[in-house]
């Protein structure tokens, strides 16, 4: 077993699997301590800010530094230290063992008292400011607590504070406060008045006391923290009001928090509102079924009034604890830094609060490297042990380990940053475990920019095995990523496997456009009929190249292509588009016709062309092309629209070059449409061409009922139906006489009522004009009569 436990690791607790983190980090206390302990025992130990003091079994002293090594040996006595005290400067020491000796002693001076009692003394305490002329004061523990002063001569001079309760075991003086445990519980002596102000019972009077024994530590000058067994009791040291003195100390203590542990306490100390409290565990052996001595536990508790709320627990894995008893466990803590050291016979382990390297050394040991990388962040400028970029390496490998490959390369961003050189390693990282894919979306485009070769590589994985990928990616990076020439070559040798790829063809013509080769470019745009093509001549200016390629351009979006040839005249001349278009006429019209809408001159060389191309392939916009245009040659126009039997063109062509009545007559006997006749009537406003529809209409009695619905008002309707034969049946008769009543009575109303606003009119200017005669008009001697020519005012 021995052998076994000097081999053991230095992490003593035995850290829990689950997900909570520790509070405290442990290590034990080597170098010096690792020799001393090999050949003799622990029984006690100090700490002091700058140095511990170790008492031994076999009578050493040894003051040691924080990291163990010894720097002072003392040879005090031949049996085991009971105790080291130090005062608060560390300058002064007392030390008591079992023998009986005491000695208190100046570390850097030949100040020294000794003295020898006829039994064991377990304590020894010297006065916190010993090192002050007028506080020459210490206390011994044994079957009495004597307390010592120097007074006249530098002679010591003792007296005794209490006896009776069996042996004093433990003493911890602070300030002008005494605390002490012997047999029957704890007493509090205040020094300046020289009065006991508390007694507190021990509560399990079973428990040996020398087994057993009491644990104090003051907090503050005003707060004593007790432990005995596996009770707790915090103790507030208050001022008693004057009012309730009488006979009363001026002090008195109040129990502020009180609670059991699960274990028999070893030791106590402060850490900020909480306590670490060192527990003494027994089990019950799976083998033989005999009680044994555990591990032993170091807990952080936070008091509560009438419990205990547990913040951490670990078992501490010390050299020996199968053999040791509670009391041969220690807790000592330093106050400034927040260590605390656990004694054992044959150990020494410091325990201390984990800092943000530790908290980090723990979310990667249970690998949340998301969590760590975030607080190393956080805490870049204090952590001293870990770099962010190590830990943001240790997680893209973590996730490329789980197979978690596109978060990995997304986490590449973020922590690789703008490093180059560590950016191609993890390329070929996923390189070598096939999977560039997933890195190539994430690869910097700029700012920085790495070796070409690296996109090329990516680009060749794509092109092996997903042209929608590559495709992707080159209309993503920008062209001067890589060597276009190589890629380009790599994408030709592709499609002499797949000659028809048009995702391929594709991608070749956008790497041609990166090249500026515009004109490969546009002849597999075109071929593939891709919407980007005019873009790519706009962008480019390619208007030279697209020259002899219009019909192909019109083939594959008319519109568009007209737009854009009308829109840049002076790069491709109308000549040169018509003439480009002579063997395809319906896309000669397209454009010409576009070329009408715009402007109605600009193409007038072309408009007896459009006659034709209009009639053939747009009939509904011959019309409109008729009437707008000046160009026409109307001869022409007609001859076609005659031949093609185009009667509402033919209509408009008579009637435009004078012959109305031939025009009429094609209306009534080729349409049969007296509306239309009408509205060309009322069109041309010729009292010829209503007395001719008069007389094509006579005979015929659906004529007559739409002239008598719509002449009345350009023509008298009596010259109509004067000529209507008797006993001819007109359809709706009565409607359209109706009609033709109201809409006479209709003009008369609005006669009578033009007449009103006339006369009243009338007779408002009259009525002016008369008051403006009637006025006043100013005259002087230069003013002569108009009748007579005399001046009005004789002089």
């Amino acid at each position: 077993q021995e052998s076994r436990s000097n081999e053991e690791s230095t992490d003593e607790s035995e850290e829990d699997e689950s997900e909570e983190e520790p509070k405290l980090k442990y290590e034990r206390l080597s170098n010096g301590v690792t020799e001393i302990l090999q050949k003799d025992a622990a029984s006690c130990m100090t700490v002091h800010e700058k140095f511990l003091a170790l008492g031994t079994h076999y009578g050493k002293v040894y003051l040691l530094d924080v990291q163990g090594n010894i720097t002072q040996k003392f040879d005090v006595s031949p049996v085991k230290i009971n105790q080291i005290s130090l005062d608060e400067s560390g300058e002064h020491m007392g030390v008591c063992s079992e023998d009986g000796k005491v000695q208190v002693f100046g570390l850097y001076s030949a100040e020294e008292f000794h003295e020898t009692f006829d039994c064991p003394i377990k304590i020894v305490a010297v006065h916190p400011h010993f090192v002050r002329s007028h506080f020459k004061q210490f206390v011994t523990g044994g079957k009495k607590l004597l307390l010592y002063e120097r007074g006249w001569m530098n002679r010591w001079k003792p007296s005794v504070l209490h006896e009776g309760e069996g042996n004093i075991r433990n003493v911890k003086w602070r300030g002008h406060l005494i605390a002490w445990a012997n047999n029957m519980g704890v007493k509090i002596l205040d020094m300046i008045s020289k009065q006991r102000i508390t007694n507190v019972p021990r509560d399990d009077i079973s428990l040996r006391p020398d087994m057993y024994p009491c644990s104090l530590c003051w907090k503050d000058n005003l707060t004593l923290i007790i432990g005995w067994g596996n009770s707790v009791k915090i103790c507030s040291v208050k001022e008693r009001h004057a009012s309730e003195m009488r006979d009363l100390p001026n002090r008195y203590v109040e129990i502020v928090f009180q609670f059991d542990t699960e274990f028999y306490i070893s030791g106590l100390a402060p850490l900020c509102d909480q306590l670490v409290i060192l527990s003494y565990v027994k089990e019950i052996s799976e083998k033989t079924e005999v009680e044994c001595c555990a591990r032993p536990r170091l807990d952080i508790v936070q008091p509560l009034p009438e419990s205990c709320e547990e913040i951490s627990s670990d078992a501490l894995t010390v050299r020996g604890f199968q053999e040791n008893e509670c009391r041969d466990y220690h807790l000592e803590y330093s106050e400034g830094e927040s260590l605390f050291y656990i004694i054992s016979p044959r150990d020494v382990v410091v325990a201390k609060e984990r800092d943000q390297d530790d908290h980090i050394d723990w979310l990667l040991e249970k690998k949340k490297y998301e969590e760590a990388l975030m607080a190393a962040e956080i805490s870049q400028k204090t952590i001293k042990k870990h770099k962010i970029l190590d830990i943001g390496l240790a997680y893209i490998n973590h996730l490329v380990e789980k197979g978690e490959y596109d978060l990995a390369a997304r986490k590449c961003q973020k922590i690789l940053g703008k490093n180059t050189e560590l950016w191609e390693f993890e390329v070929y990282k996923f390189k070598e475990i096939g999977q560039l894919k997933a890195i190539s979306r994430y690869l910097p485009r700029r700012d920085p920019v790495l070796k070409p070769l690296i996109y090329e590589m990516v680009l060749h994985e794509f092109l092996e095995s997903d042209y929608e990928g590559f495709a992707t990616l080159i209309k993503e990076w920008p062209g001067d990523l890589y060597n276009n020439t190589i890629i380009v070559q790599a994408v030709v040798d592709h499609l002499k496997k797949d000659p028809q790829n048009r995702t391929l063809l594709q991608t070749l013509a956008e790497l041609y456009t990166y090249d500026q080769r515009y004109g490969k470019a546009l002849e597999i745009y075109l071929t593939l009929r891709h919407k980007d093509v005019f873009q790519l001549i706009h962008k480019h200016n390619l208007f030279s190249s697209i020259r002899d390629k219009i019909v192909l351009l019109m083939d594959f979006d008319s519109e568009k292509a007209v737009d854009m040839l009308l829109d840049n005249e002076d790069k491709i001349s109308i000549d040169r588009v018509v003439e480009e278009l002579e063997n395809r006429p319906e896309l000669q019209h397209v454009y010409l016709h576009k070329l009408f809408k715009r402007d109605h001159h600009k193409g007038q060389r072309y408009h007896e062309k459009q006659i034709s191309l209009y009639a053939e392939y747009d009939r509904p916009n011959l019309l409109p092309f008729l009437r707008d245009s000046t160009h026409c040659p109307l001869e022409k126009a007609l001859e076609i629209c005659q031949q093609r039997n185009f009667v509402e063109e033919t209509v408009y062509l008579l009637s435009r070059m004078g012959n109305s009545r031939s025009a009429l007559k094609m209306i009534m006997e080729e349409l049969q449409d007296v509306d239309k006749a009408i509205e060309f009537a009322k069109e041309q406003d010729d009292g010829e061409l209503w007395e001719d529809l008069i007389l094509y209409s006579i005979d015929k009695p659906p004529f007559i009922t739409g002239l008598l619905n719509n002449i009345g008002t350009h023509v008298d309707p009596i010259l109509l139906i004067h000529r209507i034969k008797e006993g001819m049946e007109i359809p709706n008769l009565r409607d359209s006489l109706v009609k033709i009543l109201q809409d006479y009575n209709l003009q008369i109303l609005l006669r009578e009522g033009c007449k009103k606003i006339l006369v009243a009119d009338s007779l408002s200017l009259l009525k002016k004009m008369h008051r403006t005669q009637m006025k006043g008009v100013l005259v002087d001697e230069e003013n002569i009569c108009e009748s007579c020519l005399s001046p009005i005012l004789p002089s």
